[in-house]
């Protein structure tokens, strides 16, 4: 772990940044959806980056925190046996430890995320 803060001109660039091919969602309950990413810092299982997936429907289980802002697409998440949310640009989303339910992806969305 570092006591310094990770400064990186690519957050203020997230919408155009150039993503790895991180493969399919394991998530997804239905069609295989594709994941990009890059992350800009790492420490155990804390992590904070930027995070693109391909329309359709996941369901799932969060083992952290995520804070999510999202700078491209838009998605419906609705907890387990919650209402419905609609998320798009600009929107920033917190799903706590233990959070459960799903993400309907209805256009590619983009991310920018800190998971701890």
């Amino acid at each position: 772990m570092t006591s310094q803060a990770v400064i990186t001109p690519i957050l203020a660039g997230a919408v155009d940044a150039e993503l790895e091919d991180w493969g399919p969602l394991e998530e997804a309950t239905g069609a295989p959806m594709a994941t990009h990413g890059f992350e800009v810092w790492v420490d155990g299982t804390s992590s904070a980056g930027i995070w693109q997936c391909a329309p359709g429907p996941s369901h799932w289980t969060l083992e952290t925190n995520e804070v999510i802002y999202l700078v491209a697409g838009r998605m419906t998440v609705t907890p387990d046996g919650g209402e419905p949310a609609e998320i798009g640009v600009g929107d920033v989303a917190v799903f706590p430890l233990g959070w459960t339910g799903s993400w309907d992806i209805h256009e590619t969305v983009r991310k920018v995320y800190s998971i701890f």
